[in-house]
């Protein structure tokens, strides 16, 4: 097992995002890595911290991703809850485009520049 993954940007459209299953990275936790509407892309554990759904399966506005069951908000760059029902953050893992690919570094969190 790789101490990264990388997937290649066309896999993941602006506005979606891409599943790294738990038994493909070194966390063992589904991380989703989302290509934000900025054209930025980040990394958060796929998990819902509120009640069991994937954040993968949600929806991308700006630099946030709503979880489809219960509308929890969550900031991409920081994992910061943003709104109820979630009162705790997600976790961030570090991401970096090379090139024509996105370079996950599961585990490392990100680092929020704001």
């Amino acid at each position: 097992m790789s101490d990264t993954v990388k997937i290649p940007v066309s896999e993941i459209p602006e506005g979606e995002a891409f599943l790294v299953p738990g038994d493909e990275n070194v966390t063992g936790e589904d991380i989703a890595v989302f290509h934000a509407e900025d054209g930025s892309f980040y990394a958060l554990n796929d998990e819902c911290t509120h009640e069991v759904a994937s954040l993968a399966d949600g929806w991308v506005e700006g630099t946030e991703v709503e979880c489809p069951a219960h509308a929890a908000r969550f900031c991409l760059k920081n994992g910061k809850a943003l709104c109820l029902p979630a009162t705790v953050d997600a976790r961030t893992h570090k991401v970096e485009v090379e090139g024509d690919t996105v370079v996950l570094y599961p585990g490392v969190p990100a680092i929020d520049a704001d």
